[in-house]
């Protein structure tokens, strides 16, 4: 495991995924809201985006989470590993909304460049609720093609991701933060 997809709708843990798996691995990771936006809530344009994806894709080793679906064919590409946190609507909403509560204030998360702080504004909301399927099903024909050998995690919730936290902690080696074992499909339950 040297290059690893993270994909999944607002809300699905991400970014938390990555961060856990950074501290396991001893990967870099890369937040795609990083990329995204500037300081200040400033979006960047759709080719700088792209090039900054493109950039990171061509490193020896990274986690990137997250979307800018335009790069997404070369990420999965270049990966070796993906990992899809697929939760349900009424879940993610909420994680949503308990992220807006716990960054109140004016705090910055730690996946958002300064001066973003969090936010919850109806057309966020519209977006996730209006993208509920289509999203799912993008992500279901962009796993459709990786190509026989690249590993692919379906996480359908949070007991999943735990346990695969879990068990690629139990498989890295202590000289080296490459897991031995992290090859082939799983699907795993809901929780």
């Amino acid at each position: 495991m040297r290059r690893v997809m993270i994909i999944g709708q607002p809300g699905a843990g991400k970014s938390t995924l990555a961060r856990d798996l950074g501290r396991i691995t001893g990967l870099p990771v890369v937040h795609i809201d990083l990329i995204h936006w500037q300081p200040g809530w400033v979006e960047r344009s759709p080719a700088e985006k792209t090039r900054l994806c493109l950039e990171v894709h061509a490193r020896d080793a990274w986690i990137f989470e997250g979307g800018h679906s335009a790069t997404w064919a070369d990420r999965l590409a270049r990966a070796d590993t993906v990992i899809w946190l697929d939760l349900g609507l009424a879940r993610r909403l909420w994680r949503v909304l308990r992220r807006r509560i716990a960054f109140r204030g004016g705090a910055t998360r730690p996946d958002l460049p300064p001066d973003c702080p969090e936010r919850l504004d109806p057309g966020f909301l519209r977006f996730i609720w209006r993208t509920r399927r289509s999203a799912r099903a993008r992500i279901r024909r962009l796993l459709a093609t990786a190509p026989p050998g690249k590993a692919v995690h379906h996480l359908k919730g949070p007991r999943a991701a735990r346990r695969f936290l879990e068990s690629l902690a139990r498989d890295c080696s202590p000289v080296s933060p490459v897991p031995r074992t992290a090859v082939g499909r799983t699907e795993t339950d809901r929780g």
